[in-house]
């Protein structure tokens, strides 16, 4: 399961929309890994000057990579944490992460990250079965 979801906010989800900060609180709580990378990541942006900040070390066990990779991959989830952050998340592998200002989606250095040529260079061995 992605998320560890209380008693109380599945039954406010059957009865009508939930409220983003309770959405924002589940990913925190469920998905502490990735939740606090992407956090780490944005703090890196904000207090630099580069056009993006991204990951290159990969998560301490699979259950770090494990809760990257939910995150990531629910369009719900991301969205969320971007909503929340401030910031365009890109993604190239099991762990590559990589925020940008929101302004930056679709723009030359966004769009170079997220290339098919970014994507094969950005391949290892030690990658295959992440």
């Amino acid at each position: 399961m992605s998320l560890d979801v209380s008693p109380q906010l599945l039954a406010e989800a059957e009865n009508g929309e939930v409220r983003e900060e309770d959405f924002v609180a589940t990913v925190r709580a469920s998905l502490p890994y990735a939740y606090d990378l992407v956090a780490r990541l944005t703090a890196e942006l904000q207090d630099g000057s580069a056009e993006f900040a991204d990951n290159r070390t990969p998560p301490p066990s699979e259950r770090e990579r494990g809760q990257l990779l939910r995150a990531l991959s629910s369009d719900a989830i991301r969205g969320c944490l971007e909503r929340h952050f401030g910031v365009a998340l890109a993604f190239q592998n099991c762990h590559r992460v990589a925020v940008f200002r929101p302004g930056a989606r679709g723009g030359a250095v966004h769009s170079r990250f997220t290339s098919p040529r970014a994507q094969l260079l950005n391949q290892s061995p030690e990658l295959r079965d992440c």
